[in-house]
């Protein structure tokens, strides 16, 4: 880091190439600075700019003393993206998001001066921004009931990016970095998308076992278990969706169903449902197919699928049809033209 009050003594590998009266690529291919008793850079050991200070190097090429630098922490103490991400505890991929916050965009020094300097920011801010952060306190991210700040359609493209960006990002660093609950936003996305990934990956090497596919994506051991569960649901929801479709397919064909689309859906740890949507003058609004209990005419035009429950929905207008949670498409076709209502109870599911 820049000690506080050091700025202007802050010596980049081009200066110091002057300081020495050599050219810049000569000092790097002689490398000077990696001398064991070379006074040590200023910069983060993973920042890719190195910084020295001057008074220090002017020093050691002089052979005098080196002076030392202060050793205690001081709120003008300039830290670069590495040393920021470290002080909140988070990823230096994500400390690029948090960086965005406007009393730290206002903050920023760039070292040296310009387009091509090294951000930095003064201690004082980065930890004003870890007070006021919306992950402070215990579980982090936003409090229980707060809700969320983004639109719910776009929180998962969002935890997509960051994903993308950190692998190994953390539920908390989510929550923190997008301003959304914890639990269950933040930890549910997170794992759906890392399940979505490793059956991508699954379903292109299909010898690949998932565990492997997750550390191949570079996933934490810890998230193993969840995103290998929610891997194996979408693997199967992937293998059910083409019967789904052609059922879909053949109801539209007939003039029954409205399109040929089918919309597949999930909730955390349930069964597996599809939505047929009808045309008008059909005996019902929509067919509902739950992977327990197969077809089912659906009375709720909003909520077609219902709250999930351990057994098949039965009453007024919900009729059962075809043989089996997996009947023929054209048995449906014919229950429905042909007028028959099937079964007030549903089959035995396998």
């Amino acid at each position: 880091m820049i000690r506080a009050g050091r700025l202007k003594h802050v010596q980049t590998m081009a200066d110091l190439a002057d300081a020495l009266g050599k050219k810049l690529t000569t000092l790097r291919n002689q490398k000077p600075y990696a001398a064991e008793d070379h006074p040590a850079p200023i910069s983060s050991p993973n920042s890719r700019a190195q910084l020295w200070d001057a008074e220090q190097t002017r020093a050691y090429y002089a052979g005098e003393p080196v002076p030392e630098l202060p050793g205690v922490d001081d709120d003008e103490d300039l830290l670069d993206r590495h040393e920021a991400a470290e002080l909140l505890g988070v990823s230096p991929v994500t400390w690029n998001s948090y960086k965005n916050a406007p009393d730290l965009v206002a903050g920023v020094v760039l070292v040296p001066e310009g387009r091509k300097g090294t951000e930095h920011w003064p201690r004082r801010l980065v930890l004003a921004y870890k007070d006021g952060r919306p992950g402070r306190g215990a579980g982090g991210g936003r409090r229980a009931g707060s809700g969320d700040t983004i639109p719910r359609d776009r929180i998962l493209p969002r935890i997509a990016e960051l994903l993308d960006a950190d692998p190994a990002i953390t539920v908390d660093a989510v929550a923190d970095t997008l301003g959304i609950t914890k639990f269950p936003t933040a930890q549910s996305g997170l794992a759906t998308l890392r399940g979505r990934r490793i059956a991508d990956l699954v379903e292109a090497e299909p010898d690949l076992d998932p565990k492997a596919a997750a550390r191949r994506l570079g996933y934490p051991a810890g998230t193993h278990r969840g995103a290998i569960a929610r891997a194996e649901r979408e693997l199967y929801a992937r293998s059910v969706k083409p019967y789904l479709q052609r059922t879909a397919a053949l109801l539209a064909e007939a003039g029954i169903a409205r399109q040929a689309d089918v919309e597949m859906r999930r909730l955390d740890g349930q069964p597996l449902a599809a939505v047929v949507w009808l045309e008008a003058g059909q005996p019902a609004p929509a067919l509902v197919w739950d992977e327990r209990f197969g077809w089912r005419t659906a009375t709720n035009r909003r909520h077609p699928i219902g709250r999930p429950t351990g057994t098949a929905p039965e009453g007024e207008g919900i009729r059962h049809l075809g043989s089996g949670p997996r009947p023929e498409p054209g048995e449906l076709v014919a229950a429905l033209r042909e007028g028959r209502e099937g079964a007030e109870r549903p089959h035995s599911p396998l």
